[in-house]
């Protein structure tokens, strides 16, 4: 069986090679860390340090320093302003203002994914990560895996998020569960399962999980379509209903109380509580294969269409982003608005941004990126 990030991975090399037409660079860039237990007390610089990591493609736009090899999946700005960059085989970098630094983690890889990060109401970072869950409380990390009873044979968590009530809901290969601090509790969905179902990790993995203004919760699966639960009751959506697409890679819920829906093989769908419409089915966009959902605080919906580049929604209208506007490449992997109301792009070839007006290396407004 193929992974997903595998899959994606393959396809994002390929594209970027007909694109671009350049030469593959092998990973033979070796990094030296120091562990970091508690990152308040023992600040280390890996600026220093990390300075000539070779990358899997040329680099046309920063990678914070030689600190990311693939690319950034996953970006988050927390409430105290910090950056929080989690990559794909490079674990988490951090920016607190003053230094730029890559984490290290007792008894954790120093190459591991990180898929998910969310932010809890005490200010508590949540990785969802190939080693399990990472929590950061503001001084020190702490992780959570198969010895604290995470289900399943692999910990690698994709789906991460905190409900109204500050029950993390975790989807991993093993399963969906709760967790509440300390424990995890396995949530079972229903055994209901669509017709020549093309799982591409698991077909008990949960891709993402979003909690509704109404408190319903959707659980989109790797090829199961997709869950809906409030009050003890399921929901199926499927291909034969409401879904273009049994395999939902992405899901969220706008200000307007719209749902999102992306998926691997048939584009990207809106919901708006009566009727779905699928704008990739309806030829407004293109790009099969969507995901990385993110709304802005002028309320714009970002997301990404994979060997299509970047769109933005506003309401009314779609707007593309390509390499001709900017972008290092049209497989963007990460998006991200920070407090400066600067858009984030993540990709195989680097991070840009948007500054409302043209797209750019981020180093050159950022200059801590060098």
């Amino acid at each position: 069986m193929v992974k997903i990030s595998d899959k994606m991975i393959f396809k994002a090399k390929n594209l970027i090679l007909v694109l671009l037409t350049i030469q593959i660079i092998s990973c033979t860039g070796q990094v030296q860390e120091k562990s970091i237990p508690d990152i308040n007390e023992n600040k280390v610089n890996t600026q220093s340090i990390i300075l000539n990591q070779n990358t899997t493609f040329p680099q046309i736009h920063t990678n914070l320093n030689g600190m990311v090899r693939e690319f950034v999946r996953t970006m988050h700005q927390d409430k105290n302003g910090n950056y929080w960059f989690g990559t794909n085989g490079d674990g988490i970098i951090r920016y607190d203002g003053q230094t730029l630094e890559k984490m290290t983690i007792a008894d954790v890889s120093p190459h591991f994914r990180v898929l998910e990060i969310v932010e809890d109401k005490a200010g508590n970072l949540w990785f969802g990560t190939s080693e399990g869950l990472i929590k950061y409380d503001g001084k020190k990390f702490r992780t959570f895996s198969k010895n604290e009873g995470l289900p399943g044979d692999d910990e690698e968590i994709w789906g991460l998020t905190i409900d109204k009530n500050g029950l993390i809901w975790i989807g991993s290969i093993g399963g969906v569960s709760h967790f509440d601090g300390e424990k995890f509790i396995p949530f079972s969905l229903p055994d209901s399962i669509v017709e020549n179902q093309k799982s591409m990790l698991s077909h008990k993995l949960v891709f993402k999980i979003l909690e509704d203004k109404n408190g319903t919760m959707w659980f989109a699966t790797d090829g199961n379509g997709i869950f809906k639960y409030r009050n003890g009751e399921f929901i199926h959506l499927t291909a034969k209903n409401e879904l273009t697409d049994n395999n939902v890679a992405d899901i969220l819920e706008d200000k307007q109380g719209n749902i999102w829906i992306g998926t691997f093989y048939g584009g990207v769908s809106k919901f708006d509580g009566k009727a779905y419409t699928n704008f990739t089915k309806d030829g407004i966009i293109a790009g099969e294969e969507t995901y990385n959902f993110y709304e802005d605080n002028l309320g714009n919906i970002w997301f990404t269409a994979e060997g299509y580049g970047v769109y933005r929604y506003d309401g009314n209208n779609f707007k593309q982003f390509t390499t001709e506007d900017g972008l290092t490449s049209n497989v963007t992997q990460s998006i991200l608005e920070d407090n400066k109301g600067q858009v984030w792009f993540g990709s195989w070839q680097g991070l840009s941004i948007y500054d409302g007006q043209t797209i750019s290396n981020a180093k050159d407004k950022e200059p801590w990126t060098n």
